[in-house]
This record gives C-alpha cells, structure tokens and sequence, in this order.
C-alpha cells in the first residue's frame, strides 16, 4: 500500500467539521452577555493570519457554507463574510512587516467584530431586518471577546492544518 501525504486540501475539511461540531455542540453553553462565541469566523482569521488572504479567503467560504447550515438567513451570508474577513486578515497580514507577541490577538478581537458588524450589515441589506439590534456592539464586542480567549487553541490547530512545510504521511 502506498503511503499518502496529507496535504493542507486533506487537513482543511475534517478541522473545519471539528470546529463546527464544537461551535454548534459546546460553545453555546459558554455564554457572556448572553452571547457566545463564533469559532467559524475565528477559523477564517486563523486562516488568513497563518497562510495569507488566498486560503484565508477558501477557508472561510467553506466555514461560512457550513455555518450557513445552522442559521436562518439567506444561505451564502456567513460564507460571503467569513470569505472577506479572512481575505482581508490575510491580506492585512501579508502587510506587516514583524508581528508582535500582542498584534495577533489585537487582529483576531478587531476582525471579530468586524465579521460580525459586517454580517448584520450584509444581512439588512438583502432584507433581514430581523438581523439589526441595538445590542450590536455588545454582541460584537462579546464574540470578539471570547474568539481571542479561545483564539490560541484554534491557531495552533489552523497552523498543523494548513502548514505545508512539515508533510505528514498517513499509511
């Protein structure tokens, strides 16, 4: 039998479907403001902070599709988001020269709420009304809040899922 190398395209699907699992299953339970977490949208910024706005854009289209499953919004918001918000943390990353110990976590609380601001504004736009509230900047400063606290997990498990420079093989 030949061995196989998993390549990031191998790694991506299962991690993200991993993730998904644990933003639908164990993140509601960890609730502040009445508010959790958006562990799909910290996966497009993962993404986009390790490996550039290319993959940081493919991952989070796919975040997003699969977060689409469990909203009730017009299907392909979460992905069109999660899409830009990666490509943009991505393409803002390939910008700076050195990364300080503290501007990743900066990044991933400032996109956070971008992503979130963002979806409620694309959503009003396509006729979601129901999307806008006045706890807005609670709830987006809440989910950026709890994505930088749960943020080192998520990075260490983006940065073996998308790396290229160590192959693993499977037999």
């Amino acid at each position: 039998m030949e061995a196989t190398t998993l390549t990031p395209s191998i790694r991506v699907p299962p991690m993200v479907l991993l993730v998904a699992a644990l933003h639908t299953a164990v993140l509601p339970h960890f609730r502040l403001f009445d508010v959790s977490g958006d562990v799909l949208l910290l996966v497009a910024i993962a993404a986009g902070l390790i490996s550039g706005p290319k993959r940081g854009a493919w991952v989070g289209f796919f975040a997003g599709l699969l977060a689409d499953c469990f909203v009730r919004t017009p299907f392909g918001l979460s992905a069109l988001t999660y899409c830009l918000v990666g490509y943009g943390v991505g393409s803002l990353k390939a910008g700076v020269l050195q990364m300080s110990w503290w501007l990743p976590g900066f990044i991933i609380f400032v996109a956070s709420a971008v992503g979130v601001v963002a979806f409620v504004g694309m959503g009003t736009i396509m006729g979601q009304e129901h999307l806008w509230s006045w706890r807005l900047p609670t709830i987006a400063g809440v989910v950026a809040l709890l994505n930088v606290a749960i943020s080192p997990l998520v990075l260490r498990g983006m940065r073996w899922t998308i790396s290229t420079s160590e192959p693993r093989v499977a037999k």
